[in-house]
């Protein structure tokens, strides 16, 4: 009986890393040849600031945004030229990444989440508690993901986009 629930979750695990894989490949295409900027200060971040400090604050982001773009952009011209085929399975890792950082996010910013996780980890080894907590932030993540790029394509089918299409923006 636990071998069974045991091989369903791991079958429902697995249709959740295909579904992850999927999406990452339908962002890949949709946003192919763009470079986000991470120069993304505004001014609920400055809030309580003095303005004599505010210019060196986002000077400080601009020069990480151009050293990150100087080591970025060329690494990813060399990737796409020698290594194409690395190019999906690290937008996966990525993304899985993205997903798991999102989810602790979430689970420590919710008091039930963060009790949940830590009855589920509480008499585990620390290693076996540290892979309990990292998966359950993953699945939140993963969760929170999926509900995002749910969103996202209703408002896309509902503005008349294809499938998949990104909305249009206007």
């Amino acid at each position: 009986m636990a071998a069974a629930s045991l091989l369903a979750l791991l079958d429902d695990i697995a249709t959740v890393l295909d579904d992850v894989a999927l999406m990452t490949r339908t962002a890949a295409k949709e946003t192919a040849g763009i470079v986000g900027d991470d120069l993304a200060v505004n001014a609920e971040q400055l809030t309580g600031m003095r303005a004599a400090r505010e210019l060196p604050v986002v000077w400080a982001v601009a020069k990480g945004s151009f050293v990150n773009k100087l080591i970025l952009v060329p690494a990813a011209l060399v990737l796409a030229a020698f290594a194409p085929w690395a190019i999906l399975p690290l937008m996966v890792v990525g993304t899985l990444a993205m997903f798991t950082v999102g989810g602790g996010i979430l689970t420590h910013a919710w008091p039930a989440l963060h009790h949940a996780t830590e009855a589920m980890t509480g008499g585990l080894p620390s290693a076996a508690a540290g892979a309990v907590g990292l998966f359950a932030d993953l699945v939140v993540g993963a969760i929170a993901g999926v509900v995002v790029l749910t969103v996202f394509a209703l408002i896309a089918r509902l503005r008349g986009g294809r499938r998949g299409s990104a909305p249009e923006q206007g």
